[in-house]
């Protein structure tokens, strides 16, 4: 597993890194040290599993960081870390395309469960956010990725993560090859990939080839 980890404390990320190191049995961890040397690693490392990312961090202010970073890699799943509470700054960065949101001073049984949640294909929600009696939840991966596709878009979604062939999952549907590559186009669009290697990679990472 290959992980972003961005901040500019030393001594935060030299504390968070056993935490990491659990996540799985063999982790790399690249790190950064501000908003520009952490596109530079990610262009110099080609794709990573998780991105943790400082909130305030040299470069950009905190909600253009993590709004940038996504539009640039939007098939990373971001959570970002920090010692800010607001729940109005929670919420934005959630409307960003954060999948999780954990504060520093969190523990590291939170923090490891709180990255497992995310790499399992789910959203994580501080109790900050949950406990506030006027904060707007997010909905989880799973409903999100439902509400932006049709349902026969769903059916077919299902099916490329498993590994068909157009072919296939046209027979499977009892539709033409060619109305599945009219499905897989729009999936392409709605869900803002390339191909159908990077469409198969995010359903993975996020969990969807459950669905």
């Amino acid at each position: 597993m290959k992980i972003l980890l961005a901040d500019d404390h030393p001594l935060f990320r030299e504390g968070v890194k056993p935490v990491l190191l659990k996540l799985a049995r063999y982790v790399d961890l690249i790190e950064a040290v501000d908003y520009p040397s952490a596109f530079i690693a990610m262009h110099q490392e080609g794709s990573v599993d998780l991105a943790l990312l400082d909130l305030y961090m040299p470069g950009m202010s905190g909600l253009e960081g993590i709004i940038r970073f996504r539009a640039a890699f939007p098939e990373i799943p971001v959570v970002v870390l920090s010692a800010a509470e607001q729940v109005e700054d929670i919420q934005q960065l959630f409307s960003a395309g954060a999948l999780g949101y954990i504060t520093k001073s969190s523990p590291s049984d939170v923090i490891l469960g709180a990255l497992h949640q995310v790499l399992a294909g789910d959203i994580y929600i501080p109790p900050t956010l949950l406990e506030h009696p006027t904060a707007q939840v997010p909905a989880p991966l799973h409903d999100i990725y439902q509400n932006a596709l049709t349902t026969r878009q769903m059916e077919v979604l299902r099916e490329l993560a498993k590994g068909l062939t157009n072919r296939q999952i046209g027979d499977l549907l009892q539709v033409t090859e060619g109305t599945v590559k009219v499905h897989i186009a729009a999936i392409f669009r709605l869900l803002k990939v390339n191909n159908r290697t990077e469409l198969v990679l995010m359903t993975q990472k996020m969990g969807l080839h459950n669905i």
